[in-house]
């Protein structure tokens, strides 16, 4: 969710109300995405890299994640949507952890769209904790290293039990991955548009959609 502060600039504002805007984008995104019967829609909140940035907006970006797990329960609850998190829970305050548990464990039973927010996710990180986890069960004996195959390594990533993505959308223009699911998205299609995440509406996606599914995708194989 690209190009917050730089929208925030281009109307002479500071950044974090760039952050602010994007939310609203957030909101509209998420309820047209379960409206429409998206399965699986994951957004990336905060990178493990963010935390390079000015405190002052760290902060800001915490307050915001609080206050939406607050204030969206009654549209989640609404919309049937289950919510997860990805990421490593370090450096998160604990209020923010806290209201993000009590999200996830009232949305628990939903059966509509799975809403992923990857918060302090890097996916380098991810692999990192998965190699060791496994290396922890070869040391153990409970795990041959002939038998590490690509199941074994699904099972312990954080999205463990989630579908690969089959599309990802890059806004602002960006033309990288920006160390996101770099194990998951092997084969997901990428669609980027100039727009910035506050930008972002209902249109777009379906653009996005519209586009995807003109595409052939053949992972690897020969079309038939």
């Amino acid at each position: 969710m690209d190009g917050n502060g730089r929208w925030a600039q281009r109307q002479g504002l500071p950044r974090v109300e760039g952050h602010r805007k994007g939310v609203e984008s957030v909101r509209t995104i998420v309820e047209e995405s379960a409206r429409i019967g998206i399965e699986q829609l994951t957004l990336y909140c905060l990178s493990s890299e963010n935390w390079k940035r000015p405190s002052a907006e760290l902060d800001f970006l915490m307050f915001l994640l609080e206050q939406y797990m607050v204030e969206e329960r009654p549209t989640i609850m609404q919309n049937d949507i289950r919510v997860s998190t990805i990421g490593r829970r370090e450096g998160i305050p604990a209020s923010v952890q806290e209201e993000m548990d009590k999200t996830i464990y009232m949305s628990r039973d939903n059966k509509g769209m799975r809403l992923c927010l990857a918060i302090n996710y890097g996916g380098r990180t991810e692999l990192i904790d998965a190699v060791q986890k496994i290396a922890e069960q070869v040391q153990q004996g409970n795990l041959e290293p002939k038998q590490i195959a690509e199941a074994v390594i699904n099972e312990h990533l954080y999205t463990q039990g989630m579908s690969d993505p089959d599309l990802l959308i890059r806004t602002a223009g960006e033309m990288r991955i920006s160390n996101f699911l770099l194990w998951q998205i092997s084969y997901a299609e990428i669609w980027v548009t100039d727009r910035c995440w506050p930008e972002f509406l209902e249109n777009d996606l379906h653009h996005a959609i519209a586009d995807f599914a003109d595409r052939e995708r053949r992972f690897g194989g020969l079309k038939t």
